[in-house]
């Protein structure tokens, strides 16, 4: 009698795991999507051929992640449609010998972007991301290179960007 009991203790205590399992919590109107095409970026800046380090800063968030598979455009269950709206570089900091000298900028990039199935159809409401950085000037004899410090800065904001987007896709948040 006592091993019965044990037995069925035992058996009533399991019942309530099964149904659970450990994997992504996607939102519910992505129950169904396992997989995501993502074709490159638009571009809507002025800075060329930024829209391919971002696309592939993207997927390489997506293969982090694991949530979503990434697939070819005839294979995937969804396709994530983006571009590149804008780029702004502002003065954080000035030189503090001089204020009309900036020593920091804060670089912010941000991508629009939505998910679709193959007919075109929106599967998920259309959304913007922000990815931000900021990067110092270097000042070798009273001249700066702005662009080149301000492209090697590019692919943090562009890497924080990507967290963004995945995360807002893979949790709904």
């Amino acid at each position: 009698m006592k091993k019965f009991f044990l037995v069925a203790l035992g058996c009533v205590s399991l019942a309530g795991c099964f149904g659970y399992h450990i994997g992504p919590a996607k939102p519910y109107y992505l129950r169904d999507v396992r997989s995501i095409a993502v074709p490159t970026f638009g571009n809507d800046t002025t800075i060329p051929h930024i829209e391919v380090m971002v696309t592939d800063t993207v997927i390489k968030q997506f293969q982090q992640d694991g949530t979503f598979r990434i697939a070819s455009n005839e294979s995937a269950d969804a396709i994530l449609k983006a571009e590149v709206v804008r780029i702004n570089r502002l003065p954080a900091r000035s030189v503090s010998e001089n204020v009309l000298q900036t020593s920091e900028f804060s670089l912010a990039m941000r991508v629009r972007y939505k998910l679709v199935d193959h007919s075109g159809k929106a599967i998920a409401p259309s959304a913007e991301v922000t990815g931000t950085t900021s990067f110092f000037v270097n000042y070798d004899n009273n001249a700066a290179d702005i662009v080149s410090d301000e492209q090697q800065a590019l692919p943090l904001a562009a890497e924080e960007l990507a967290n963004h987007l995945v995360t807002q896709l893979s949790e709904g948040w």
